[in-house]
């Protein structure tokens, strides 16, 4: 946003001179990314929750300490997925759109510095159910798939949840996730279904393929 020299000078708005000057926070707000409604009824899933968060944190830059507000949207899909006669296990999926922040070359989201591992704990975790607590996670492959006009990689991870009583051993699952920037926001998709179940993956191949990015 802002860059060293006059050319900085000249890039100051009335909003980042504030900033600079310690007047007032930077603040940054995300476009919300959901699959198209389209690909859920299809799909089979449903709407769990959508929500818009802020936060607040105090950040250094070039030496000073200053205030940034952010807000960002986290949309949570599931559906019930039989498997051996049961249907109590889920399948799910997230789309996560938070801002760049940057300023003066500095990063300061902190999702762009997690990997793909961390990110599917973070936001799996958070889409609870069978998918509390992934324990240990194996990365299995990775494959180009068409997101948001532009090849996108995907990386798919094995791990394992409670079972529901009906089963004796703990549920396997595969969960793909993928991370990159669009129109000034950094996305996360990520997805989850019961191995048992594996042509739930194409579901989950639909849902990221169908993403739309920015939304009002």
């Amino acid at each position: 946003m802002l860059a060293a020299g006059a050319t900085g000078l000249g890039a100051l708005t009335a909003g980042c001179l504030g900033f600079a000057l310690g007047n007032e926070p930077l603040e940054f707000d995300a476009a919300r990314v959901e699959p198209s409604g389209e690909t859920l009824e299809s799909t089979g899933y449903a709407e769990t929750d959508v929500e818009r968060e802020r936060i607040e944190e105090t950040v250094e830059v070039a030496g000073v300490s200053r205030e940034v507000r952010a807000s960002f949207w986290t949309a949570v899909y599931d559906k019930t997925v039989e498997i051996e006669d049961i249907e109590s296990e889920s399948a799910v999926f997230a789309a996560v759109s938070t801002p760049a922040m940057e300023v003066l070359g500095q990063e300061f989201n902190p999702l762009a510095d997690l990997d793909d591992e961390e990110l599917l704990v973070e936001f799996l975790g958070e889409a609870g159910g069978e998918f509390d607590d992934l324990g240990e996670l194996s990365p299995e492959e990775s494959f180009e798939h068409p997101i948001l006009g532009a090849e996108r990689e995907v990386s798919v991870f094995t791990g394992s949840t409670e079972p529901a009583a009906e089963l004796e051993e703990e549920l396997e699952v595969d969960l793909l996730v993928t991370s990159f920037d669009h129109a000034d926001d950094f996305l996360v998709l990520v997805g989850g279904h019961p191995r048992l179940d594996p042509e739930e993956r194409f579901n989950l191949e639909d849902l990221l393929a169908s993403v739309d990015h920015p939304l009002e």
